[in-house]
């Protein structure tokens, strides 16, 4: 949040001396950007280094493990009024990679995700470091091509030509989105009329379904 120390104020003639702000201090850096980007260096080295480089190696561990109340003491999570050294926060870096688990570890494994792609994680300091909205080409006009792209790509996989798509943040999403659309197969009058108008619906879900 802006220091409103460094915003000046005159007073306006119009409407009996009312105080409004300079414009032409806005135009002046916010933040220390020399500062921030020597810390962004050093913190960028930590994960490199216990992230990267100790977090794949097989002969680290996948976890340094503590029990929930013993990790909470050593972490310090306890949210305060006041901001933290910059030196303070580096330690933290290290400690929630220290205390982590390695998803990218040899031994880590689940039935979802894993390993590490440096192309793909690439892609992802960009995209965070971007920090953008994709939802108009205005604020967007490169990642909404590359949506474009890549919902086309996905298309042709299951054999449409033409198509739009939404994408889920993981399966429980999937299968309400699922389930919503073949209601409204079904029933396109609850898009009007609501669920009242409709009869008692029932889900026949397969075994296992219980895991999604």
């Amino acid at each position: 949040m802006a220091n409103t120390s460094q915003f000046s104020c005159k007073a306006s003639a119009a409407d009996g001396g009312t105080l409004e702000p300079a414009l032409r201090d806005l135009t002046q850096p916010l933040i220390d950007h020399a500062e921030g980007q020597l810390f962004l260096n050093e913190a960028f080295k930590i994960i490199v280094e216990e992230v990267l480089r100790k977090g794949t190696d097989a002969k680290e561990k996948v976890c340094e493990w503590r029990e929930p109340d013993n990790l909470a003491l050593l972490l310090d999570l306890q949210l305060r009024d006041k901001g933290e050294s910059q030196d303070r926060l580096l330690q933290r870096v290290r400690d929630v990679a220290k205390y982590s688990i390695k998803t990218s570890h040899p031994h880590f494994f689940n039935q979802q995700f894993g390993g590490v792609d440096y192309h793909s994680l690439a892609g992802r300091f960009l995209t965070e470091a971007l920090n953008t909205n994709l939802f108009t080409y205005e604020v967007a006009p490169v990642f909404v091509l590359i949506e474009t792209e890549v919902l086309k790509a996905l298309r042709q996989l299951v054999g449409w030509s033409d198509g739009d798509g939404i994408f889920c943040p993981g399966g429980s999403t999937s299968n309400m989105y699922a389930m919503n659309l073949a209601r409204y197969k079904l029933f396109p009058e609850v898009k009007t009329k609501g669920m009242w108008a409709l009869p008692r619906l029932a889900i026949f879900p397969p075994k296992g379904s219980e895991l999604y």
